[in-house]
């Protein structure tokens, strides 16, 4: 069975496929001894490495105001709407083009 990779947004329900993909591995059991004995070295170095991504993925809290109007259709997107407000933020700060039309 091939590894698969998948992402949605907060709020979002997974594709049909990809249910049905996770029942279907859900069926194998999990070997244990097919997988090799880690170092402490390699150890070491996974938790470094997760507590990175886990620091890179951390958000910090702000407070922000914003035109009702503005809110109103943001929150029409349902639970998980701040989350998707913070996507846009994002992507529109790490895309220059967009962002210069503001300046």
């Amino acid at each position: 069975m091939a590894i698969t990779k998948s992402t949605g947004k907060a709020g979002q329900k997974p594709p049909k496929e990809v249910v049905k993909r996770i029942k279907e591995a859900a069926k194998y059991p999990i070997n244990l001894e097919a997988a090799p004995e880690l170092s402490p070295e390699a150890l070491k170095e996974f938790a470094h490495l997760a507590a990175e991504r886990n620091r890179q993925k951390k958000r910090q809290v702000v407070t922000l105001r914003l035109v009702p109007d503005c809110l109103a259709k943001y929150k029409a997107l349902g639970k998980g709407y701040t989350g998707i407000m913070a996507d846009v933020l994002n992507y529109v700060a790490n895309n220059p083009e967009i962002l210069s039309k503001f300046q």
